[in-house]
C-alpha cells in the first residue's frame, strides 16, 4: 500500500503552477505546508512500523538461540559451540525443536556426565551419585546410546564394557577395576563402550543373566548379606518409582511369606496383620525369582565385599544348608515362624496382578508367573509403571523439577505414549522433555 499518496500529486502541482507562484501565494503556501506536514507524519508512522518489525525479528532470534542453549545445557551439561548453537536455533525456528535436542545428545558429555549421573544413584543403597563408575552404569548408558528397547535393561543378557583397544584390565565378576580404569582414563563413553553379554564376560549361564540386576555392582550393593529382598526393593524403587510402603496391600493372601518374617513382631500380631504382611505378601512371591543367587566374599579379610562376586547355583548344584539349588539365605531365621513358607525353587508369582497394585498396569500378554530372575524382571519392565517411571525421572533430570500441574501431567502422559511408540528409546524421552521445558 502506498503510504505517500500526496507526494506525486504535490510534485506535479508545483511543476504546473510554477515555483514562484507556489512560493508567493499565501493560500497556496499554506496548503503546501499542510500537505508536507501530513507527509511527515506518515513517514514517522512508517518508521515506527519498521522499527517494531526489526525489534520483533531480533527478539525472536534471541529467543530461539536462548532456547537452543538451554536445551544443550540441560541435556549435555555444557555450553554448545557457536556452530552447534546456530544449527539448533535454526531447527527451533523451523519448528523442529526435537532435532535440536538430538543434536545436543551427540555431545559426549551427555553420556559421560548426564547419563552417568542419572544412573549412579540406582547402583547403591545410599542412592548416592558419588560412586565409582561400574558395570550397572555402563550398561544403562550403552542401551540408551544404541537406542535399544530400554525395558531390556532389567532382563537381557547384556553388559557394556570398554573397548579392548584401550588396554584396560579385563572385565571381571570379582573386580570393578575395568570400569574404574575406563573412568580414570577420561575415555569417551559414547565412543568406547562396546555391547557384550554377562554370560561371556562373567562366565555365568545366559539364563542367570537379568540385565542390570545381575551386574557386579548390583550384586555387591543388593545381594550382599540379607535375603535378596533389597535387590527387589531397589529395583522397584528405581525403575517403577514405588517403594514398599506405597505398594502395601494387606488384602492379599500371606501364603508365600517366608519363615524369617515374624507373625507377631514385639509380641503383637496386629503389627504383622496391619503392616508387615502388606509388603511381604506381594514381595516374597516375586523375590523367590532370586532364590539361586548370592554374593560371596571373605567376611574377615574383605568385610565390605569389594573383591567378592555374585554366585549362582546352576542346575545340578546343591546348597548344603537347603539340600536344593536354593541359597541358604532363603532359609535363615526359620524359627521366627516355622509354619511360614519354605522356598523350594526359583518359581515366582505376581500377586500384585490382583488388589490395589493392579494399577501398576501389568502386561496382559505375559503369564504373571514363571521361573528365574529374567522372566520376573520382564514382568516388571513391561508394566505401565516402568514406562511412567522412566519418563518422570528424565523429566525431572532435564526440566530440573518434578511435574507439578495439569499441563505437566498431560505432557508426561503424552511422553509415555511417545516413549512406547519409539520402541522404548530413552533418548526420545530426553528430546521430548527438553523441548517441553526449553522456554522455562
Amino acid at each position: 500500500m502506498n503510504v505517500f499518496p500526496v507526494l506525486p500529486k504535490l510534485l506535479k502541482q508545483i511543476k504546473h503552477d510554477g515555483f514562484w507562484q507556489a512560493a508567493m501565494t499565501p493560500a497556496y503556501t499554506k496548503t503546501l505546508i499542510g500537505k508536507i506536514k501530513l507527509m511527515h507524519q506518515r513517514m514517522k508512522f512508517l518508521s515506527l512500523i519498521l522499527l517494531s518489525t526489526l525489534f520483533v525479528s531480533s527478539t525472536l532470534t534471541a529467543g530461539e538461540r536462548e532456547q537452543a542453549k538451554r536445551i544443550h545445557d540441560r541435556i549435555a551439561g555444557v555450553p554448545p559451540t557457536a556452530s552447534v548453537l546456530d544449527s539448533m536455533a535454526a531447527d527451533i525456528l523451523a519448528g523442529e525443536a526435537s532435532n535440536a535436542a538430538y543434536t545436543a545428545m551427540e555431545h559426549t558429555a551427555f553420556y559421560d556426565v548426564t547419563l552417568k549421573n542419572l544412573a549412579a544413584p540406582w547402583t547403591n543403597e545410599a542412592m548416592s551419585s558419588f560412586v565409582p563408575f561400574n558395570d550397572y552404569m555402563a550398561t544403562v548408558i550403552g542401551l540408551v546410546r544404541d537406542d535399544a528397547d530400554f525395558r531390556s535393561v532389567l532382563y537381557s543378557d547384556v553388559l557394556y564394557v570398554g573397548n579392548s583397544s584401550l588396554g584396560l584390565p579385563n572385565p571381571s565378576i570379582s573386580s570393578n577395576a575395568h570400569y574404574e580404569a575406563l573412568e580414570d582414563g577420561g575415555h569417551s563413553l559414547k565412543e568406547y563402550l562396546i555391547a557384550s553379554t554377562q554370560s561371556e564376560q562373567y562366565n555365568i549361564p545366559s539364563a542367570a543373566a537379568a540385565g542390570i540386576m545381575t551386574t557386579r555392582a548390583s550384586a555387591h550393593a543388593f545381594m550382599k548379606d540379607g535375603t535378596n529382598r533389597a535387590l527387589f526393593r531397589f529395583t522397584v524403587l528405581n525403575h517403577l518409582c514405588n517403594d514398599m510402603e506405597q505398594l502395601n496391600d494387606t488384602s492379599l493372601p500371606p501364603d508365600r511369606v517366608r519363615q524369617d518374617v515374624s507373625r507377631s513382631p514385639g509380641g503383637d500380631s496386629r503389627i504383622f496383620l496391619n503392616s508387615c504382611v502388606g509388603c511381604h505378601n506381594g514381595m516374597d512371591p516375586l523375590t523367590q525369582a532370586f532364590a539361586y543367587y548370592d554374593y560371596d566374599y571373605n567376611v574377615e579379610n574383605d568385610p565390605e565385599g569389594v573383591n567378592g562376586q555374585m554366585v549362582y547355583n546352576q542346575e545340578g548344584m546343591t546348597d548344603a544348608s537347603t539340600g536344593s539349588r536354593v541359597q541358604a539365605k532363603y532359609h535363615i531365621n526359620a524359627n521366627n515362624f516355622e509354619f511360614g513358607y519354605i522356598t523350594p525353587d526359583d518359581s515366582w508369582e505376581n500377586y500384585w496382578r490382583s488388589g490395589r497394585n493392579q494399577l501398576l498396569g501389568w502386561d496382559s500378554t505375559l503369564p504373571g508367573s514363571g521361573n528365574g530372575a529374567a522372566s520376573m524382571a520382564q514382568e516388571l519392565a513391561h508394566s505401565e509403571a516402568f514406562a511412567e517411571c522412566q519418563v518422570k525421572k528424565v523429566f525431572q533430570n532435564v526440566c530440573l523439577r518434578e511435574p507439578s500441574d495439569a499441563a505437566d501431567r498431560a505432557e508426561v502422559a503424552s511422553m509415555v505414549t511417545s516413549f512406547k511408540n519409539s520402541g522404548y528409546q530413552l533418548k526420545r524421552v530426553f528430546a521430548d522433555s527438553a523441548t517441553y521445558c526449553m522456554g522455562e
